[in-house]
């Protein structure tokens, strides 16, 4: 049996997580990161409620506070990105610098052999010790999207032992059979730092970001109305533009440095591919050029796409079959059939 540490935000999928592990005979250590200040009172915060699994689990708990690293790497990037147009995902970045960089230090300076996490995705390794990063069998909640910046290294030290449980419903199954005090806690919200998932408030709430008024201009150079901030507007966005037009109009570009949001009819939200950097793998691709398949976001089905590679960790992405909005800050995942193969971070579109 191994020693485990488990990151624990005090959520019913981490402690189930630490449940099991527990109970297939591991030595489980508890570990939560305290990210930034709380909201209100302690009571019901991450810290308290993973404290009191812990507890409930008779074992040891420790708090990492990684605010300073939080505030610098993710929240402070999450702000710029919005400054300069972009639309970022704060998820995979702190996967990549927080739980499986600083957190899994944390977890090896306690002795612990492995990291596990709740996260919705699969681990599976070849005789030769080759780790592969696949998506979960609950299809509604796999989160490997998120994961594709974890390296052979990284792979080899972490474990999901949720990834094979096919539905959320027997997770709270297993929750109410340990009889865990968190069993009927609500699902976390999207971006941990955003109260009530209101990012333009907390954009301009900090005071970071208040977004001087500008126009929208049509992609033939005409200007069709005014704009608040290019931080309130998402590439491929209809509502809420306020114009009037012959035919709907979506967003198409943001220009923050000219403060322009450009706007075209919906054939010119398609693009025939796409540029990315930042480029990373699970394991190296075995050519400069291949096909596999790959999604834009999250929610997005996957589709297929020739992959050209080229320097310093860049790549050119030809689809297809054009796809709409495309989305500069946004993350590119490459995958072939359940394997995720690796993914980099948008920066541009290709003209159809």
């Amino acid at each position: 049996m191994s020693t485990i540490a488990v990151a624990m935000s005090g959520g019913v999928d981490s402690s189930v997580t630490a449940a099991l592990l527990k109970q297939q005979g591991h030595t489980v250590i508890g570990i939560t990161m305290r990210l930034f200040a709380p909201h209100g009172s302690d009571i019901g915060s991450a810290v308290h409620d993973a404290a009191i699994v812990a507890q409930h689990l008779n074992i040891p708990h420790h708090v990492a506070d990684f605010s300073p690293d939080f505030s610098r790497l993710i929240i402070g990037n999450f702000i710029e990105e919005y400054r300069v147009g972009h639309t970022p995902n704060p998820c995979v970045r702190c996967n990549r610098y927080i739980k499986f960089g600083l957190l899994l230090d944390k977890a090896q300076e306690l002795g612990a052999d492995l990291l596990a996490t709740g996260h919705y995705a699969r681990k599976t390794v070849d005789p030769d010790g080759t780790c592969h990063l696949r998506i979960a069998c609950n299809l509604r909640k796999d989160q490997s999207y998120f994961l594709y910046t974890l390296t052979q290294q990284q792979l080899r030290q972490v474990i999901f032992p949720l990834g094979t449980i096919e539905t959320k419903d027997e997770v709270r199954r297993l929750a109410h059979e340990f009889t865990l005090p968190v069993a009927e806690k609500n699902d976390s919200q999207e971006v941990c730092f955003i109260p009530n998932d209101d990012y333009v408030a907390f954009l301009e709430g900090n005071g970071e970001l208040r977004g001087a008024d500008g126009d929208i201009m049509h992609l033939n150079g005409q200007i069709v109305g005014r704009h608040h901030g290019t931080h309130r507007y998402t590439i491929g966005q209809r509502k809420g533009l306020g114009i009037a037009w012959s035919e709907p109009l979506y967003v198409t570009a943001l220009d923050a440095q000219r403060n322009i949001v450009l706007v075209g009819e919906q054939q010119h939200v398609y693009a025939a591919g796409l540029q990315a950097e930042a480029v990373s793998w699970v394991g190296a691709p075995e050519a400069p050029e291949f096909a596999v398949t790959c999604k834009i976001r999250y929610r997005h089905q996957p589709v297929g796409c020739r992959v050209q590679l080229t320097a310093d960790n860049t790549c050119t992405v030809h689809f297809d079959h054009p796809q709409k909005a495309i989305t500069p800050g946004q993350a590119l995942v490459f995958y072939r059939g359940d394997e995720v193969l690796g993914g980099g971070r948008i920066v541009s579109s290709l003209v159809r």
